[in-house]
């Protein structure tokens, strides 16, 4: 079967690239930019052989079997932590109270997938927390939280082409209610931290968004958008995200844990997040 191959990185070589489309059997090469590429009409069944290279030499690589406008999809989704933004949110706070390191394990271990049950790991994390100012919050979102390489211009192209921006995160509203005035993104769903006097009680008020609820959110908005697995960009990096990524034909596993990766369809382990952009057609 012939397909479209997109190799990108951000130090994209030429020998690598030749090297890659002779593997693939690749009819040409057609340059989208400095740090992309796509190879025409190679062949399927060097898949693992063309992954492997692709992953040794630093590229990321995306099969095709046809080049669609953006537009053809409907909704673009995003996990927050270590996906849309740099850091886990619920780690830094965690700093303030001196236990970073004690959340940050049980953190891994849930985006791992070794603990299965993510609302008890969450809440294990936010008792952690109990006693730490407000304050800390907007500490962590004015000097640690930054937007990775390409959010903005990810978020600003779907919403131009008239996608509706989703994002579903198990981390806090505290975060997501400022992302969402800062991206003008479309809907938002994540966890309440239950503040007393200006300190954190170490408790999370209402249900617990879990992948269930991730998932849940993403199906209620498909559903009222009339939006199939083809019409929607969902990424994310941890267990957490796999219920979401499953709903999505273009389920993206960005600097993610091994387990994402495996059951993604796509993967960015190296290429800022507005890569995706160049596995369509931005114009007529």
């Amino acid at each position: 079967m012939s397909v479209h191959i997109i190799l990108q990185s951000p130090h994209l070589y030429a020998p690598q690239v030749e090297k890659v489309a002779a593997l693939a059997s690749a009819e040409g090469v057609q340059a989208l930019g400095p740090t992309a590429v796509r190879l025409l009409h190679a062949q399927d069944d060097t898949r693992a052989q063309v992954e492997a290279l692709c992953l040794q030499a630093g590229m990321d690589c995306a099969y095709l079997a046809r080049i669609r406008h953006i537009a053809d999809c409907r909704i673009l989704a995003m996990d927050m932590d270590s996906t849309l933004v740099n850091i886990e949110c619920i780690d830094e706070i965690a700093a303030a109270a001196g236990r970073k390191a004690e959340v940050a394990a049980i953190t891994e271990a849930a985006m791992r997938g070794e603990i299965k049950d993510f609302a008890e790991s969450l809440r294990r994390r936010v008792a952690l927390l109990k006693g730490v100012p407000e304050q800390a919050l907007h500490q962590v979102y004015e000097h640690r939280l930054q937007l990775n390489p390409g959010a903005q211009r990810l978020v600003e192209t779907a919403r131009g082409h008239g996608l509706a921006t989703l994002l579903v995160s198990g981390g806090f509203t505290f975060f997501t209610r400022r992302l969402q005035e800062r991206l003008r993104l479309d809907h938002c769903h994540a966890n309440v931290l239950k503040v007393h006097e200006g300190k954190l009680t170490g408790e999370v008020e209402g249900p617990i968004v879990d992948g269930a609820a991730k998932a849940a959110h993403l199906q209620a908005l498909a559903k009222d958008m009339g939006a199939d697995p083809e019409h929607i960009i969902a990424m994310g990096d941890g267990a957490n995200d796999l219920a979401m990524l499953a709903l999505a034909e273009y389920s993206v596993a960005y600097r993610a844990k091994p387990v994402v990766r495996e059951q993604a369809r796509f993967a960015l382990n190296f290429s800022p997040l507005d890569a995706v952009l160049n596995w369509f057609r931005l114009r007529h």
